[in-house]
């Protein structure tokens, strides 16, 4: 009769633990999506490289299938996203986003679509490399004319950064630019940054912690990184150009960078703004409580800690998702003033979309060309768009 009362007791007891563990149980039971593609630069950049990393430790421990599409065309990795939807998550440098939400350089004639970041990826170091057998060495050179520029066609943001940002930072005039240098367009961004090793170009935009860096150090000759001090005063006019960008020294990539000062532009992964909340909150959950076991899996993979995120949402002008709202909040590391900037980053998103369907419809109505190099076009778009806040850094 004893050991009835105790069964019956133990049983009561484990009733009750079940009861109350259901309502939790049922908040975590989510169903992953079959299929999830994940939209990065092209293989030869450290974005692939570390999202390749983590993949296959997800579809380990969520049972997806998790594909990793590289695509070194950043306007079409954008369409994709916002426009195709054949890929759920794209990982952007804050820098090009800002490009495809204000319609700066190709995007202007590309429909806006509202999106929102759901994770931090990598904080990337960017400056410019030459050849280690060529005669370069400062970009200061460039105002003595007679240098091949390499310009990434395949990204508005870092044509910007080669054609506009650089001239302003060495205070070269418009005229000066044109008689003193050369650019040479390349198709992609590995072959962007190899014309300087390849005899095709005398300076090359590029991250230090890309793959195609190591070829590069590796040829006859090796190559050589050219400073940017942060003291040096050409930087108030390059971050005018370059608002998301932030002085740094290098401290990782190939041997040959560490210690030149140049500049770190922030890599984060995107959704469209309409992405599943659940989804979204179940990505970020995992991104985080993952991060011990995928962090391994590349050097760059080690940049996406909640510490890290929780420093850059300290900074960033970009919304971020509801879904990872609702989980850094329930952990207790998003606060009511993240709600404000958050709201006011909201806004900004809302009033740039807002702006540039409009000139898509006045334009449309104008039977006016749109296209971004049509100096019409472009009149529109500014009239719309004249005076709206500009996405930067908060620093």
């Amino acid at each position: 009769m004893k050991f009835k009362v105790q069964n019956r007791a133990i049983t009561g007891l484990a009733l009750v633990a079940m009861l109350l563990a259901t309502p939790l149980a049922a908040q975590d039971d989510f169903k992953w999506p079959r299929l999830l593609v994940i939209g990065t630069p092209g293989t030869s950049t450290g974005s692939f490289a570390s999202t390749n990393g983590w993949a296959p430790v997800m579809q380990q421990e969520t049972g997806m299938t998790v594909r990793v599409v590289p695509n070194g065309a950043e306007p079409e990795r954008y369409k994709r996203l916002v426009d195709r939807r054949d890929i759920q998550i794209s990982s952007v440098s804050a820098s090009e986003m800002r490009f495809q939400i204000q319609g700066i350089g190709g995007y202007a004639a590309v429909p806006a679509k509202s999106m929102r970041m759901i994770w931090h990826h990598n904080d990337t170091p960017w400056g410019f490399v030459t050849s280690g057998k060529s005669g370069v060495t400062a970009l200061e050179d460039l105002k003595k004319g007679g240098l091949k520029f390499a310009q990434a066609a395949s990204s508005p943001a870092m044509t910007d950064a080669v054609k506009v940002g650089m001239p302003a930072y060495l205070g070269m005039t418009q005229e000066e630019v044109d008689s003193k240098i050369t650019y040479v367009p390349t198709s992609s961004y590995g072959e962007n940054c190899k014309s300087v090793v390849e005899g095709k170009a005398d300076i090359a935009y590029c991250s230090p912690i890309s793959s195609v860096l190591s070829e590069m150090e590796a040829a006859p000759g090796s190559i050589r990184w050219l400073p940017m001090p942060a003291d040096n005063p050409g930087w108030a006019a390059y971050l005018s150009f370059n608002p998301m960008l932030v002085p740094a020294t290098f401290t990782v990539g190939v041997s040959s960078a560490k210690g030149v000062p140049g500049a770190t532009s922030n890599f984060v992964y995107t959704v469209p703004t309409d992405a599943d909340e659940d989804f979204v909150y179940h990505m970020a959950k995992w991104f985080d409580t993952s991060f011990a076991t995928y962090s391994k899996t590349h050097m760059l993979a080690a940049r996406m800690s909640r510490e890290l995120w929780r420093g850059y949402l300290d900074r960033t002008p970009m919304p971020v998702h509801a879904g990872t709202v609702r989980y850094l909040r329930e952990i207790g590391v998003w606060t009511d003033a993240d709600d404000k900037w958050n709201g006011e980053a909201i806004a900004t998103m809302d009033a740039w979309i807002a702006a540039r369907d409009a000139a898509l419809k006045d334009a449309r109505n104008q039977k006016v060309e749109i296209n971004f190099e049509n100096p019409e076009y472009l009149a529109i778009l500014e009239k719309h768009t004249k005076g709206l806040t500009e996405f930067r850094s908060r620093l």
